[in-house]
């Protein structure tokens, strides 16, 4: 069913709440499934039960990571002090000495006593009841002979400690993560000095997933400790990482590793690395969407309270611009984004335009207007195009019809701005027996996403009308002055559209513009950036001159995620633009061509006349054009 969007259909309902007046409590806010996940992570401390954390940037990631180690680094009883001694039998591969906390330092005191005569080995070991404690006291030498190896090297002193550790690695490298050796001692258990990851031995040391895959070998060294039991490191057989020229006996207590990266990394540490998924096996993905409901709305407004202790009041009219553009972000009606700081950068480039106005408190007015600008600075390569358009250097008609022509939307990324733009495709069609060549793969312009939407516009005509002759034909499909790399399917209706407007040669609508995915059957399909395809369509018709019956066409299903600029929606309002959803390319050419598209009747024709009859009769005519030839 073709229906056309009304202004009243674009209107965001918002909830009847006094947002000034919530009270929200300081909690990562729509990532409950997140959050439970990581907190089994943390309670499990078995060996592989390391932690990935996925997600967008501005999830809340980290914080959320902080919050749930508060939860339980008060534990103390798992901390303890580390040193490094000399190592007799070896002594470049210095032993590591564990004390409960804050005993590290007693043991030095000790030391000096044994080499001043003033204890015994027999005090010391008594003292002190380890088997490795003992063994290095019956192997130390006399102090006449090295009086270096009764000065231990403390590299974990928590007696001051409060609780577990927690060790955030912003840049990591193989010294920063695992240590180095000073060039100025000499003895080799006085020189190491240890890395982010010993430091974190008994807690948790967070790092960038991302970061930590740029500098060569470092992923396989961190999983060479971690694959190291508590047991296995407690042996002495089993030595550390070289460092320099030493090799120090690893710290053998475990330290849980938590990755925080985005999605495509862990997909690709999971398919490519066969340890991966062993080592970590509790993954919480935090989502970039939440509901829109009371309580993360609650949420969201207790952030923005929080996000401007030092910036003007919201009034209720702001709380709800900045909801509004909350779900324009997350391109959902029902949807707001879990990226936050990104509600926080508008709140306060909201804060500069209400103060520039001398006013006490931001209102819905200075947000939309916070808006605008931000818009405004970002559009000169968008002002640019439309320009072009305008000049006739861009060659895209904007009204009247077109064979085998379609203006389809694209969408431009630059840096951390996106907009729209028309994109003519066009597509021709002649005998043969190559089937659809994809101009864009043919000149390396396409990404496989794309060849992919193209394959299935053979299966749409097989399917549809291909029933009782073989498919033959020659066509080539082109985005006409488009010199980067195309990818996605979200042209691939306006393509389909194009390439049966050229094999009927029937002439199509220029002044409405086409998105949508499209499958075998005809049917379309949702596509992202819906809002930026429109606005970017209705901006080339305004720098060119808005004709009153320009407009889009959009999946049904897009309906639900058209969250517009007021100027579009109040344009809409006047009938001076158009938006128009469907379901099938059936009704795309119906629109565009303004004939019936036609249904197969009882013998299995089209009837005559129709979009369909003329598309299955110029299939016939390039058929047995090709077979002459």
């Amino acid at each position: 069913m073709i229906k056309e969007i009304k202004a009243e259909d674009l209107v965001l309902e918002y909830e009847d709440l006094d947002y000034e007046n919530i009270d929200s409590p300081d909690e990562i806010v729509g990532q409950d499934r997140a959050i439970e996940s990581l907190r089994l992570g943390f309670m499990l401390e078995r060996s592989g039960y390391n932690i990935y954390v996925s997600g967008e940037e501005s999830t809340a990631r980290m914080s959320a990571v902080k919050r749930e180690v508060a939860r339980i680094e008060k534990d103390t009883s798992k901390l303890f002090d580390a040193a490094y001694a000399y190592n007799a039998n070896n002594p470049r591969c210095p032993i590591c000495l564990l004390f409960e906390k804050g005993k590290a330092e007693e043991f030095q005191n000790d030391l000096d006593k044994l080499k001043d005569g003033i204890l015994t080995k027999e005090d010391i070991k008594n003292r002190y009841k380890n088997e490795k404690i003992s063994h290095f006291i019956d192997t130390l030498p006399s102090p006449s002979d090295k009086e270096s190896a009764y000065r231990i090297n403390i590299v974990l002193n928590r007696k001051d400690a409060k609780r577990r550790p927690l060790v955030i690695e912003s840049h990591p490298s193989h010294d920063g993560l695992f240590g180095f050796r000073e060039k100025e001692e000499k003895d080799a258990h006085l020189s190491y000095n240890i890395g982010s990851y010993q430091m974190a031995s008994g807690g948790f040391l967070v790092l960038s997933a991302e970061e930590l895959l740029l500098e060569k070998g470092l992923w396989t060294t961190l999983k060479r400790y971690m694959n190291m039991s508590e047991e296995a490191m407690s042996s002495s057989a089993v030595q550390g990482e070289l460092i320099g020229s030493i090799r120090p006996y690893p710290i053998p207590k475990r330290t849980k590793v938590i990755l925080i990266g985005s999605d495509d990394t862990y997909d690709e540490l999971a398919e490519k690395d066969e340890q991966f998924l062993r080592l970590f096996k509790i993954s919480p993905e935090f989502d970039y969407q939440m509901e829109r409901n009371e309580k993360n709305i609650a949420g969201t407004v207790g952030y923005l309270k929080r996000n401007g202790r030092n910036l003007l009041k919201l009034r209720n009219s702001a709380y709800q611009e900045i909801l509004r553009y909350s779900s324009w972000f997350s391109e959902n009606k029902r949807m707001l984004t879990t990226q936050l700081s990104i509600l926080g950068d508008l709140q306060s480039e909201a804060d500069i335009v209400a103060r520039a106005k001398g006013k006490g408190q931001i209102d819905g007015d200075d947000v939309k207007d916070a808006i605008l600008k931000r818009n405004e600075l970002a559009s000169l390569t968008e002002y640019r195009i439309n320009r072009e358009i305008k000049d006739g250097e861009i060659l895209i008609s904007l009204s009247g019809k077109l064979v085998g022509t379609v203006n389809g939307l694209a969408v431009i990324d630059r840096g951390v701005v996106s907009f729209g733009t028309p994109t003519v495709i066009s597509a021709t069609a002649a005998p043969g027996n190559e089937g659809i060549i994809n101009i864009e793969h043919e000149a390396g312009l396409s990404g496989g996403i794309h060849d992919k939407g193209l394959l299935i516009l053979e299966g749409y005509l097989r399917h549809r009308y291909a029933k009782t002759f073989p498919l033959s034909l020659y066509a080539g499909i082109c985005f006409e002055q488009s010199y980067g790399e195309v990818d996605g399917d979200s042209a691939s209706s306006a393509e389909l559209l194009a390439l049966l407007s050229a094999i009927g040669e029937i002439p199509l609508r220029q002044d409405i513009a086409v998105t949508g995915s499209v499958n075998q059957m005809g049917k379309l399909q949702p596509v992202g950036a819906i809002n930026e395809k429109i606005e970017g369509f209705y901006n080339a018709c305004k720098t060119s001159g808005l004709t009153g019956f320009q407009g889009v066409i959009i999946p049904e299903q897009n309906v639900q995620s058209l969250i517009l600029p007021y100027e579009i929606e109040e344009k809409i309002k006047e009938g001076k633009f158009h938006i128009y959803s469907i379901n099938t390319i059936d009704e795309g050419m119906e629109l565009l061509s303004d004939r019936k598209s036609g249904e197969r009747g009882a013998k299995g024709l089209f009837p005559i006349g129709t979009v369909n009859r003329h598309i299955e009769d110029g299939l016939k005519r390039l058929y047995t054009s090709s077979q002459k030839n």
